[in-house]
C-alpha cells in the first residue's frame, strides 16, 4: 500500500494528521528562515508578529488548498509541474517580493507605504512555502491526485493546511519581532540597518530559489520532461 493509499484510507482525519505532523515539525525548520527574517527586520514587536504569524499560515492554508483542488484536477501532471522546479520558482518570487517591500521601507521611511504593504509579504511567503518539496506533500499531493476530484483535493488541501497550522511559529516568531522592536527602540539608527540586513537576506536565499527552480526547470525541459 502506497503512502498515498494509505491516507485516503484513513479519511479526512488522516490527511490533518499529516498537516499536523509537518506543522509541529519540518514546517519550523524550513519556513523560519524565510519569514523569521522578515519578522525580525520588520521589528513591529510581539504584536507584529503575531499578525505576521497569522497572516503567514493563512497563506500556507490558501496554498495548500489551492494545491489540493489542483492534484484532483491534474493528478500527475502537477506532480511532474512541482518536481520540475516550480515550487522552488514561486518560494523564490515571495522571498524576493518580501526583500522589496523591506528595501522600500529602509530607504525611505514612510509609516503609509509600511502599513499599507506590510501584510503582504507574510501571507505571499506562506503561499509560496506551501511548495516545498517534502514527504508529507508528496503524500497529500498524490492522495488528492487518486480522488480525480478538485473538490475533494480542496477538501484535502484545506484540512492538510488546518493541520500545519499548528506550528511553534506562533511562539517563536513574536520572540524575533518583540527583540527586532527592542533594538531598533534602544538605538533607533539600528532600525534601518535591521531592514537592509534582512533584505538582503530575504533577497539572497530568495534569489538562490529562483536559480535552482530556473536550473531544474531547464533541466526537465532538456530531458523532454514537460
Amino acid at each position: 500500500m502506497t503512502a498515498a493509499e494509505a491516507i485516503e484510507g484513513l479519511g479526512l482525519a488522516g490527511v490533518w494528521l499529516l498537516g499536523l505532523s509537518m506543522g509541529l515539525t519540518a514546517c519550523t525548520v524550513s519556513c523560519l528562515p524565510f519569514v523569521g527574517t522578515w519578522v525580525f527586520g520588520r521589528a513591529g514587536g510581539a504584536r507584529g508578529a503575531a499578525v505576521d504569524a497569522t497572516l503567514f499560515v493563512a497563506g500556507r492554508v490558501f496554498g495548500y488548498s489551492l494545491l489540493g483542488a489542483a492534484a484532483g484536477l491534474l493528478g500527475r501532471l502537477l506532480v511532474r509541474f512541482l518536481e520540475g522546479g516550480a515550487g522552488h520558482v514561486w518560494i523564490g518570487i515571495g522571498a524576493v517580493a518580501a526583500a522589496v517591500v523591506l528595501f522600500d521601507t529602509a530607504a525611505r521611511e514612510r509609516a503609509c507605504a509600511s502599513a499599507r504593504m506590510a501584510g503582504v509579504p507574510p501571507f505571499l511567503i506562506g503561499a509560496s512555502m506551501t511548495l516545498i518539496p517534502c514527504a508529507p506533500l508528496a503524500s497529500l499531493v498524490a492522495a488528492a491526485a487518486l480522488t480525480g476530484d478538485g473538490g475533494q483535493g480542496l477538501l484535502y488541501g484545506l484540512l492538510f493546511g488546518l493541520g500545519a497550522a499548528v506550528t511553534p511559529l506562533f511562539l517563536v516568531l513574536p520572540v524575533l519581532g518583540a527583540v527586532g522592536r527592542s533594538l531598533r527602540r534602544e538605538q533607533p539608527s539600528l532600525g534601518r540597518w535591521l531592514r537592509w540586513a534582512a533584505a538582503v537576506t530575504l533577497l539572497v536565499v530568495g534569489g538562490r530559489e529562483l536559480f535552482t527552480g530556473v536550473d531544474m526547470i531547464s533541466a526537465a525541459l532538456a530531458a523532454g520532461r514537460f
